[in-house]
């Protein structure tokens, strides 16, 4: 029987979930045995999940987990060094050359178990099954935009907290952009779900921007253009073949660029696209200051949907049930590419 065991997230300011009470219903009319941890973050409250059926378990109780039990979180498991015998499913931030990720793989291989990574967790064309990807575009544009509006008036982009619902954040952003010239925007990686969810935020306060895709990048750079607004969101995910949107010399060059969304987010990797940054950005210091004249900030949040945790979450887990419930054929289709990609990154 398929044992899947949801576990509280440890992260802080991290309160969304992959799986919702309706989704513990269909499992249990699978066969399934869902297990769902306890936990004072968590955006959905736990009585919805105990009436559906699911069992309750301690936070962190996962670690005492029988063996066979899938162990299902989205984001990083703490850094402690212990070995890992389950098998989890989670977004491990390992196959990048991550320095974490390198010791994830190694803790892994150590216990025995293994990683089905959200991020490769992918249909036979490559496109990922379910992903975070519009609600990370749609928060790091609006959070961008603060720190630009904050950045005209003279000042650095303040803490940032949950927003209750998406038209509480328009208006916010709607609030701190006015009276202020409307800035240019150019984003990068347009077509895609994280691209998409930046233009709607830009749409949703009047600005208008430049969407570039493959076609544009093409080239491999240098790319002028994106020095020329005053506004840039990364939307493409590092991996070789990504250009350098914003090099070092930038910092030092003639420029309208103020402040840059790295809504991909991966400063740590080998192939970090904005160079000017190495590490990503918290709640209470949403961005890197990297430039003092003319100004240029980065926002580098890593955990964007978690700004809007029940709406991403229900969007999320309604993207991940369909797969879920094929976890009894755990060694064939995303399950199998899974695990394939973990094995070559662990041979």
């Amino acid at each position: 029987m398929v044992h899947l065991w949801v576990r509280a997230e440890e992260r802080e300011n991290e309160r969304r979930v992959g799986l919702v009470p309706e989704g513990v219903e269909a499992l249990l009319e699978r066969g399934f045995r869902v297990t769902v941890e306890e936990s004072p973050d968590r955006i959905l409250p736990l009585e919805p999940y105990r009436a559906a059926g699911a069992e309750i378990a301690p936070r962190g109780s996962w670690r005492e987990a029988p063996v066979e039990a899938l162990i299902y979180g989205l984001k990083e498991l703490p850094e402690d060094g212990t070995a890992l015998p389950h098998r989890h499913i989670m977004f491990g931030h390992a196959y990048k050359g991550q320095r974490a990720g390198q010791e994830l793989l190694r803790r892994f291989k150590a216990g025995g178990g293994a990683l089905y990574d959200l991020e490769y967790l992918t249909e036979e064309s490559g496109r990922r099954v379910a992903a975070f990807g519009y609600w990370a575009g749609f928060v790091g544009a609006a959070v961008t935009l603060k720190a630009w509006a904050a950045a005209q008036n003279g000042n650095v982009c303040p803490e940032v907290h949950e927003w209750e619902e998406q038209s509480d954040l328009v208006e916010e952003i709607r609030d701190d952009l006015q009276g202020l010239s409307t800035p240019r925007a150019l984003i990068v990686g347009a077509l895609g779900r994280v691209g998409t969810g930046a233009g709607d935020m830009c749409e949703e306060v009047g600005i208008n921007p430049t969407r570039w895709d493959m076609a544009e990048t093409a080239s491999g750079g240098p790319f002028p253009e994106i020095l020329a607004h005053e506004l840039f969101f990364n939307c493409v995910l590092a991996g070789p073949q990504t250009p350098v949107f914003v090099p070092k010399e930038a910092l030092g060059a003639e420029r309208a660029l103020a402040a840059v969304g790295d809504i991909a987010c991966d400063p740590t990797s080998d192939f970090n696209p904005i160079p000017v940054y190495d590490e990503a950005t918290i709640w209470d210091e949403p961005v890197h200051r990297v430039a003092d004249d003319p100004v240029l900030d980065v926002m580098a949040i890593d955990n964007l949907p978690s700004l809007l945790p029940k709406e991403s979450s229900e969007d999320f887990a309604a993207q991940m049930l369909p797969h879920l419930l094929r976890l009894d054929e755990i060694d064939k289709g995303v399950w199998g590419r899974g695990a394939t990609v973990f094995k070559e990154h662990t041979a």
